[in-house]
C-alpha cells in the first residue's frame, strides 16, 4: 500500500511542491495545507483513519497524538519537512523534502527493552542538614535511609532510617544498587531519651534502588549523568539539590530501559589464553558498562548509556548497536542519498547530529538562515553509533561531505577517532567534525563548506560494517590499492620476521578471527588480510617476537585470499619417510640434543628424527620401553581354586 503524505505550509511560510514530490518518492503526496493543527485538522483525520499517513509536522506532534488517541487510533507517524527543509535562506528544497519523506518510509524495529523494578528504597548522602531536609521531602514517597558520617544530633522521627558510617563502595543501577559501609552504626531503638547506636562495624552490605548524592564530593560512578537511580547536586546550590529531590520522588515502580547493544561473544577478540588482545570497547565505555569476562567481555545492560562508541570501534562486530539496528542506519543514510539524487538534487551534504543538533536546526529555521538546500540533516540517538564504516557509507553513497555535529553528552575522542579513520579512508576534503552549540555558526559554517568531490558511480554495499567499509572504499578510491591507516585501526596485515619465526603455529591456535592459519600437510603459515582485526593477540604471543602489525587498508583482490607468511622444508621421518614438521626444527633440535647424557644412545637421538607413529614403536620395542611392565598374573579359574583344595 503507497503511504499517503499530508503536508502543510505552516501558513504559507514554506513552499511544497507536492506534485515534484509525489514524482519522485512514488508516494501519494496530498496537496499541502495551509493550517493542518487548527483550521484544517478535520484533514489529519481523515489521513489517520485510513490508516497509512504520514503527517508532516512535528512541532504540532502532541496536537496530532491527541487526535489519534480520541479517534482511537495508534499515534501518527510524523515527519519534520519544514524545520530541516522548507524554512532556508536557500531555493527549491524539493530533492531534500523528497529524501526527507524516503527515509521517513523506511521500517523501523522496535526498541528492545527491560523491565527494571524499584521498590523506592532510597540511599541519602551527604551533610546532616541537607541529607535530613532531603529526607523529610522524600519520606512520603520513599522508603528513606539517611548515611551520615557522623552521630551529632540524631533526629527523634522515625519516619525514616538513620545510620551513622563511610559508604566504601557503590556498585549498579536503578533498582539494583549494592553499597558496602564501613564503621556502620545503627539505631537502636526504644528507650527514654535520645536514640543510642550500635557498635561500629566495618563491611556492612545492603541494597537500595536510589541513590541521591548530596555530599558534593566525587561522583561514585565514572559518566554518573549517565547512571540511570543515580542523582547528584551539589549542595551549595539549592535549585539543584531541589531538582534532584523532585527527581528521585518519581523512581519508584517498574520502568522501561532500552537495550542498547547487543553482543556475540563468538566474535570477540578480547583475549585468548589470557593474553589480552583487543581493548577497544573497554577503553572507550564511559560508564563501565563493559566488562572483562574470559575471551570475551561482558556488557551490563543497566548500566549501558548506549553512546555507541563500542558498536563504532568494535573491530569484529561483537558489539553492534541496536537502537537503532546497524543496518538500518546504513539503509537511513543510503535511502537519503538515492532519494536526493534521484529528485535532482546536486552535490549532496550528511549532516549527522543527536537530539541536542535537532533543536540547533529548528531553532536555525526559525530565527536565522536554516539549512542549505544541499544538507541533508540525519538525527542519530546516539551520534556515537555513527562510524568511520557509516561515515565512509554514506559518501560511496553519494555524499559528497559528511558533517557530524556532536551534543554536549558526545565522546569527542571517541568520535575524533572515527573522523580520522574515515578521512583516512575517505579523503579529508569530505568528512569533518563540526564543534559548535550556536546555531547561527552551525548554519555559517555549513552555507561556507566547500563539497567534496562527486562520487562517480554510487554505491550502496551491504554486509558487515567492515564489508561495507571495504566495498565503500573500493567504490571512492577505484584506482587505489593500497591505503595507510593510523596507529589501532581495525584493518591491516601482519608481518613476520622469518629469521626469526619458527613455524611453532601458536599463533594460528590463538587468532580469534581466523586470518592466521597453517597447512596440514606442509609447515606453512598463512595469512588472509581481509579477516585480520589486528587485535594485536599473534605479536602478544609470538614467543619469538617475530610478529608485527602493519595497520592498512588492502583494497585488491589479494586481500580475500590466503598468502604464504612462511614456510620451511618439511622432515621426512627417517623410519617410514612421512613428512613431519620443519627440517630447520628437526635439525635444531638434534644438534641441540647430541652429546646430552640422555641421549648417548643413537637410537634415541634418531627416535626424535621420527614421526609420531614410528616413535611409538620404537619406543614400545625398545629395550628400556617406558611403557614396558612385568608379566601380567595369570587369571585364576575355578580348577585352580579345587586344585588348591585337594592338596591340603
Amino acid at each position: 500500500m503507497t503511504k499517503t503524505i499530508v503536508t502543510c505550509t505552516c501558513l504559507g511560510s514554506q513552499t511544497v511542491d507536492f506534485t515534484a514530490l509525489s514524482d519522485s518518492t512514488g508516494l501519494n503526496v496530498l496537496p499541502p495545507c495551509s493550517a493542518l493543527c487548527t483550521d484544517q485538522i478535520g484533514k489529519a483525520a481523515e489521513a489517520l483513519q485510513s490508516g497509512d499517513a504520514i503527517l508532516a509536522c512535528t512541532q504540532e506532534a502532541a496536537t496530532f497524538e491527541a487526535l489519534a488517541a480520541d479517534l482511537e487510533l495508534d499515534p501518527p507517524a510524523l515527519v519534520d519537512l519544514r524545520d530541516r527543509a522548507g524554512w532556508s535562506e536557500s531555493s527549491d528544497a524539493t530533492p531534500k523534502m523528497a529524501a526527507l519523506l524516503a527515509e521517513a518510509t523506511l521500517p523501523a524495529r522496535p526498541e528492545k527493552t527491560m523491565d527494571v523494578a524499584s521498590e523506592g528504597l532510597c540511599l541519602i548522602l551527604g551533610p546532616a542538614d541537607m541529607a535530613l531536609q532531603a529526607a523529610e521531602t522524600l519520606k512520603e514517597y520513599l522508603s528513606v535511609t539517611v548515611l551520615l558520617e557522623s552521630g551529632g544530633e540524631l533526629p527523634d522521627s522515625r519516619d525514616f532510617d538513620v545510620v551513622i558510617g563511610r559508604l566504601r563502595r557503590a556498585s549498579g543501577a536503578l533498582g539494583q544498587f549494592d553499597v558496602t559501609i564501613d564503621a556502620l552504626q545503627q539505631l537502636v531503638p526504644g528507650g527514654r531519651g535520645s536514640f543510642t547506636l550500635t557498635a561500629p562495624r566495618d563491611g556492612g552490605v545492603s541494597q537500595c534502588d536510589v541513590i541521591l548524592d548530596l555530599r558534593g564530593d566525587t561522583p561514585l560512578f565514572p559518566a554518573h549523568e549517565k547512571r540511570e537511580g543515580y542523582l547528584r547536586a551539589d549542595p551549595s546550590h539549592p535549585p539543584a539539590v531541589a531538582a534532584a529531590t523532585l527527581a528521585a520522588s518519581h523512581l519508584i515502580g517498574t520502568f522501561e530501559k532500552t537495550v542498547y547493544v547487543k553482543a556475540e561473544p563468538v566474535l570477540c577478540a578480547h583475549s585468548r589464553a589470557e593474553q589480552t588482545g583487543c581493548t577497544r570497547c573497554l577503553d572507550l565505555c564511559p560508564t563501565g558498562a563493559i566488562t572483562p569476562a574470559g575471551d570475551h567481555v561482558t556488557v551490563d545492560p543497566m548500566i549501558c548509556a548506549g553512546c555507541g562508541a563500542c558498536s563504532a570501534a568494535c573491530p569484529s562486530g561483537a558489539i553492534s548497536y541496536d537502537a537503532p539496528p546497524v543496518d538500518l542506519t546504513f539503509r537511513r543514510a543510503q535511502t537519503l542519498a538515492q532519494s536526493y539524487l534521484a529528485a535532482g538534487g546536486t552535490t549532496p551534504h550528511l549532516l549527522v547530529h543527536d537530539a541536542h543538533g535537532a533543536e540547533m536546526i529548528r531553532l536555525a529555521a526559525r530565527h536565522g538562515r536554516g539549512l542549505p538546500a544541499d544538507v541533508i540533516p540525519l538525527e542519530m540517538s546516539a551520534i556515537g553509533a555513527f562510524g568511520h564504516a557509516e561515515i565512509v557509507a554514506a559518501r560511496a553513497a553519494g555524499f559528497t561531505s559528511v558533517t557530524l555535529l556532536p551534543g554536549p553528552g558526545a565522546d569527542r575522542d571517541a568520535l575524533a577517532a572515527q573522523v580520522a579513520l574515515a578521512q583516512a579512508i575517505a579523503g579529508t576534503e569530505g568528512v569533518e567534525l563540526l564543534e559548535t552549540d550556536d546555531p547561527d555558526a552551525m548554519s555559517d559554517a555549513l552555507y561556507d563548506a566547500t563539497p567534496g568531490a562527486e562520487v562517480a558511480n554510487p554505491v550502496r554495499p551491504m554486509g558487515t560494517r567492515r564489508q561495507i567499509t571495504r566495498q565503500a572504499a573500493r567504490a571512492l578510491l577505484p584506482e587505489t590499492e593500497m591505503l595507510p591507516l593510523p596507529e589501532g585501526a581495525p584493518y591491516g596485515a601482519v608481518l613476520v620476521n622469518t629469521d626469526a619465526c619458527t613455524l611453532c603455529l601458536s599463533c594460528v591456535s590463538l587468532c580469534p578471527s581466523g586470518a592466521l592459519g597453517d597447512n596440514p600437510d606442509k609447515p606453512q603459515l598463512r595469512f588472509q588480510e581481509d579477516a585480520c582485526l589486528q587485535c594485536g593477540l599473534c605479536a602478544g604471543l609470538c614467543p619469538e617476537n617475530a610478529i608485527t602489525l602493519a595497520p592498512r587498508l588492502n583494497l585488491t583482490e589479494a586481500a580475500f585470499g590466503q598468502q604464504i607468511l612462511n614456510k620451511e622444508e618439511p622432515f621426512p621421518c627417517v623410519e617410514c619417510g612421512t613428512l613431519f614438521g620443519s627440517k630447520s626444527a628437526i635439525d635444531r633440535i638434534t644438534e641441540k640434543l647430541t652429546g646430552h647424557s640422555m641421549f648417548s644412545d643413537p637410537e634415541k637421538l634418531r627416535m626424535i628424527q621420527m614421526c609420531d607413529d614410528c616413535r611409538v614403536n620404537a619406543q614400545m620395542h625398545g629395550q628400556d620401553n617406558p611403557f614396558a611392565s612385568k608379566e601380567r598374573p595369570r587369571v585364576r579359574t575355578t580348577e585352580d581354586y579345587l586344585s588348591a583344595r585337594k592338596d591340603h
